[in-house]
């Protein structure tokens, strides 16, 4: 490992533009061999930017970077990698239908072209001894749980010999147990004298695994001290620019709970293309005013449940009633009009159209009502103003007229969807990883928005990887274990380390 600086890398003045708006505006940045590296801030803060700038993935409008004390300027990712820096994204770039092994090696120009498999599986389990990580170098990549794949990416990418490793919101589907394994396999590689940039809105994370952090908001950087030396409530300030209310994310255990909204009994979605149901005899009942949390590691029905439900996907068997009607073989449109709301778990590809700008989504839905219409033309005058009353009343920032709303960040485009569908005052909202990404401001007015329907009667399903998110706005939780309701319990009569067991099948 170079050392011929203790700094790993070094920004000095970096700033980023887009659309004519600065992002980041003369952040100086410095990680040092041997630390893990903790960046926070809001979405839209930059945060992502200047990774993406170290990663090779954008270039700077202004300022330097040094990599290991010499000049560093990467003009792509594969030029990054060159040099030694990688990142690892939120979603993998693994080939599925390939081996671990074949992952691993893949791209790295010592492995020779003609290699039997079994000479791979060595050479794999020679990379994972050398960094303390273990996953079955034979086993396909598609067979592999969430944890498996991300520590086949880190893999990959030490293989390639980086030395500066980014992470992009590493335990976003990672059970506690898997995120514990992570950090340890983080230290280690810090350990042997890499540089780790760890991007996270988990306050606790920082705490709990970082040496140094930085915070950044509206693209300048606001503080960079150990993380010895401050608390998640001076991290929480720093990030939003003002306190957060102590047990905002909490539970009103005086909160009561009306007449069955959403039953369903005995739901079964079995395909020909899997090797076990995906959904398997689900039970589950959301009541008027009531959220009711589903916790789960990603891929054990979380996504099909929320399909089944709102009409994307058809059931095998059983009953889904609504307001104690059968919905089950209903049409999208037919449980639209019966009350109920969806908040898709890709925000950006199933809940908004990025490319056009905010009235256009937030019609959705909503262009045949009369309102927006005088026969088959659009009411334009009157979609701007439903639009403003919606910005302001959630307040969607970032909004420019004439442009897309791809230039909004994360937690703008969140509550825009928020927005869209709670302006229909449905009766029912499915909402799966409402947070998933977001800075702990975001998903503070998030929660809150969430909080505030269940007052007024709506019942909510609220599916989530965050198992402190799941704990602190429910009111029941309902954990998911390969296809089937485990366990179903007050939210208040279970903690963590439990629920955690049973996502991971134990008792």
């Amino acid at each position: 490992m170079p050392q011929d600086t203790e700094l790993a890398v070094r920004t000095i003045g970096i700033s980023k533009e887009f659309f004519g708006q600065s992002v980041l505006e003369d952040v100086d940045f410095d990680l040092r061999w041997g630390e893990i590296h903790a960046l926070l801030g809001e979405n839209g803060a930059g945060k992502s930017t200047l990774c993406s700038i170290l990663a090779g993935l954008y270039h700077p409008t202004r300022g330097e970077m040094m990599l290991a004390g010499a000049p560093y300027s990467p003009h792509s990712p594969h030029a990054a990698l060159e040099a030694g820096v990688g990142m690892v994204y939120q979603h993998f770039r693994l080939v599925e239908q390939m081996t671990v092994a074949e992952n691993i090696l893949l791209g790295n120009p010592d492995v020779p072209v003609r290699m039997t498999a079994s000479g791979l599986a060595g050479r794999a389990r020679e990379v994972m001894d050398r960094h303390g990580l273990w996953i079955e170098p034979t086993k396909y990549v598609g067979d592999l749980a969430v944890g498996e794949k991300q520590q086949a990416e880190i893999l990959r990418l030490l293989n390639r010999g980086v030395k500066v490793l980014i992470l992009d919101e590493p335990t976003a589907v990672l059970t506690p147990r898997e995120a514990e394994a992570l950090f340890a396999a983080l230290r280690n590689l810090a350990d042997q004298g890499r540089g780790v940039i760890l991007v996270t809105h988990k306050l606790r994370e920082v705490q709990q695994s970082a040496d140094t952090v930085t915070v950044l908001r509206s693209g300048k950087k606001v503080a960079h001290q150990r993380v010895d030396d401050t608390t998640t409530h001076d991290l929480a300030r720093l990030m939003i620019g003002d306190d957060l209310e102590p047990g905002s994310g909490s539970v009103d255990a005086s909160h009561t709970t009306g007449d069955k909204l959403l039953e369903l009994h005995s739901v079964s979605v079995v395909s020909d293309a899997a090797t076990r149901p995906e959904l398997d005899g689900v039970n589950l009942t959301v009541r008027a005013g009531q959220i009711v949390g589903v916790a789960g590691v990603s891929g054990n029905g979380q996504r099909e449940l929320a399909e089944v439900i709102t009409g994307l996907r058809t059931t095998t068997s059983g009953t889904i009633r609504l307001r104690g009607e059968d919905i089950s073989s209903q049409t999208i449109g037919g449980r639209i009009k019966k009350g109920m709301g969806f908040v898709p778990e890709d925000r950006l590809t199933r809940g908004l159209v990025l490319g056009l700008e905010i009235e256009d989504n937030v019609l959705l839905r909503s262009q045949r009502d009369r309102g927006f219409r005088i026969g088959p033309f659009l009411r334009l005058s009157a979609i701007n103003q439903w639009a403003r009353r919606l910005i302001d009343r959630f307040d969607i920032r970032g909004v420019r007229k004439g442009l897309p709303i791809s230039v909004l960040s994360g937690g703008n485009l969140q509550r825009l969807i928020l927005a869209r569908e709670l302006s229909r005052q449905p009766a029912l909202l499915v909402a799966s990883e409402p947070t998933r990404g977001l800075d702990v401001g975001a998903a503070e007015a998030v929660q809150t928005i969430l909080k505030a329907e269940r007052g007024r009667g709506v019942g909510i399903l609220l599916f989530s990887g965050d198992l402190e998110e799941v704990l602190g706005i429910s009111d029941e939780v309902v954990v998911m274990y390969e296809g089937r309701v485990v366990a179903s319990r007050p939210a208040s009569e279970v903690d963590v380390a439990q629920v955690g067991r049973w996502m991971a099948g134990l008792t």
